[in-house]
């Protein structure tokens, strides 16, 4: 993850989070986020339905997306010996933890397949409990942050990768879950928008620490240094 060097995206991408979340608690947009879903209802035959939820399976962050992450930091690990390849997995796994959550029980929005009243809106009293968790995305934010931290482990294990690799993992699966989530009438069409902007951030925010030069605890650094003296070759 090459460092940004200047805040003023991170601040557009928030910016543009927060302006959505105020147009929607105000009443606008609500009708073409129905519309959109409307539309998908009505052209999604049983073939495109099924490629579509395959597709979506990229934003797994439960059995895709984290186990794919770890697996790729434990390798890095162990090549070098120190544990900042984990605790990168694990600075991104707490970061999206407490977001992406929070910000679906605060918000309280019910999905497209919300049969109760007002089904569009956010801060849905209707919308209980796990039927009101549709704001934003978690999907979309999931693969934008996760993809970008497995392009940065794997340019570890392999050495760097080509533009065409890097759009490969960092663009195309959250473009793809993107529309596959919105197609399948999982979220509205603003709920993966919502999940674009706040996945943007957090990968940014990441992209920000010197993970390779950020000062350890002293506990950390004699069990890096111990690993590293006792994988030393003998002479």
């Amino acid at each position: 993850m090459t460092r940004p060097r200047s805040w003023w995206p991170d601040l557009v991408f928030a910016a543009g989070f927060v302006l959505l979340t105020v147009l929607l608690a105000q009443g606008h947009l609500l009708g073409a986020d129905a519309a959109v879903s409307d539309w998908s209802a009505a052209h999604r035959p049983p073939m495109a339905y099924w490629i579509a939820r395959v597709l979506n399976s990229l934003g797994q962050g439960g059995w895709l997306l984290m186990p794919l992450t770890v697996t790729l930091a434990v390798l890095l690990a162990w090549r070098r010996r120190s544990v900042r390849p984990m605790l990168v997995f694990l600075a991104t796994a707490a970061l999206t933890y407490v977001t992406i959550g929070p910000a679906k029980i605060l918000f309280q929005r019910a999905a497209p397949a919300f049969t109760g009243p007002d089904r569009t809106v956010l801060f849905n009293e209707a919308a209980v409990g796990q039927y009101g968790m549709s704001y934003p995305s978690g999907h979309v934010a999931n693969a934008v942050v996760w993809y970008a931290v497995i392009a940065f482990l794997l340019a570890g294990l392999v050495g760097a990768l080509g533009p065409r690799v890097v759009v490969a993992l960092r663009v195309l699966p959250p473009v793809i879950v993107f529309c596959t989530t919105t197609y399948l009438s999982w979220h509205w069409i603003t709920d993966s928008i919502a999940g674009l902007f706040l996945g943007l951030v957090l990968a940014r925010l990441l992209a920000r620490v010197p993970w390779e030069t950020f000062p350890l605890p002293r506990w950390l650094t004699r069990f890096e240094a111990g690993r590293q003296v006792s994988h030393r070759p003998v002479s």
